[in-house]
């Protein structure tokens, strides 16, 4: 059910709505603020996070950019533990959260290993990764792909550490690939390994993750369809591989004569569209990301700890609310082009 935005919300919102469209020509003011109005309507209550970080974006920063492209974010240096390790959670049957507090990492579990998704930062892969599949029961040597769904060290970093030790098969998009390689990195980049296409399956014993190229975030960001089981009951979750709009702060890494903002918000604005519908055929249930604040997984991986037999379960929103998620992130990515000159 779609909750409508609390009062408190509504409130700051109207100030963030003005703020972002003030600076553009009265003639896009209005279809800046049309757009952002359909993102707080899909938005509602649960998907606050996602129209807050992508609907108020920061504005573009000012001077010429450089022509090449290329690098993720910085890896931060080692922080301490405390400040970024979680606990795993068993999320589903064949489904376990094994990320920090504010980035996600998934365990696929299937009859013949495991099939982790977003491997996170290369200091934190083998506690959260490693040691969170030892806490739950399953033995990480088991592990046989890793599925990078972007080339950034968030969700990257990590895979060479699963690589070396377990031989696993690292796999991303070709152009994420190449950004690896072109990144200039602290952290140990993977070898190249699978390079996968738009619909690549991922198939290990009784189960077929399916792969989808939704560029935008970068390239080759792949977003994926994951079966889930709880008990007897089945449900699909779509993952959305990458959420925010990093050009509008990351100039060096993205912008160029060919690739200025209207190209990445074109792609972006595309894939949510294409997502969209391959979540629906799917009867997508679940929305996943690697992000804790943007699938409510803040709130929900809590309330998996006291959820009882029957009770219904935290992550399963239903095919409207997935639909609703990612009408967000094309309605705002239509306002950020709005606002292009």
């Amino acid at each position: 059910m779609k909750r409508a935005p609390s009062v408190a919300w509504a409130i700051g919102l109207g100030a963030a709505i003005a703020g972002f469209a003030a600076d553009v020509p009265s003639a896009q003011k209005a279809d800046v603020d049309a757009h952002v109005a359909k993102a707080r309507t899909a938005a509602g209550d649960d998907f606050r996070a996602v129209f807050d970080r992508l609907c108020v974006p920061p504005a573009p920063a000012p001077g010429p950019s450089p022509a090449s492209s290329t690098a993720a974010p910085a890896t931060p240096a080692r922080p301490a533990r405390a400040t970024w390790h979680a606990d795993p959670v068993k999320v589903f049957d064949n489904l376990y959260f094994v990320g920090q507090t504010e980035y996600s990492a998934w365990a696929v579990l299937t009859s013949a290993g495991v099939i982790v998704i977003d491997p996170l930062f290369d200091y934190s892969v083998a506690d959260e990764v490693v040691g969170g599949l030892e806490t739950l029961g399953a033995d990480p040597a088991t592990i046989k792909y890793v599925i990078v769904s972007h080339g950034h060290s968030d969700h990257a970093g990590g895979a060479s550490f699963l690589q070396d030790r377990y031989k696993a098969r690292v796999i991303l998009s070709a152009e994420d690939w190449d950004l690896m390689d072109r990144t200039k990195a602290s952290w140990k980049k993977p070898r190249r390994d699978v390079v996968a296409a738009d619909g690549h399956q991922v198939t290990l014993g009784d189960t077929t993750l399916t792969l989808h190229k939704t560029p935008g975030h970068t390239l080759g960001t792949f977003s994926t369809i994951i079966p889930l089981r709880d008990g007897a009951t089945r449900h699909t979750a779509a993952y959305w591989g990458g959420t925010a709009f990093n050009w509008l702060g990351n100039r060096a890494a993205y912008i160029t004569p060919e690739r200025q903002d209207r190209f990445w918000f074109d792609q972006y604005i595309g894939s949510a569209q294409r997502f969209r519908r391959v979540a629906a055929d799917a009867k997508a249930d679940v929305l996943l990301s690697n992000h804790t604040a943007f699938d409510g997984s803040k709130t929900k991986l809590p309330a998996m700890a006291t959820r009882r037999p029957g009770d219904p379960h935290p992550y399963v929103i239903g095919p409207e609310a997935v639909s609703r998620y990612l009408t967000v992130a094309e309605e705002c990515a239509l306002a950020g082009r709005a606002r292009v000159p």
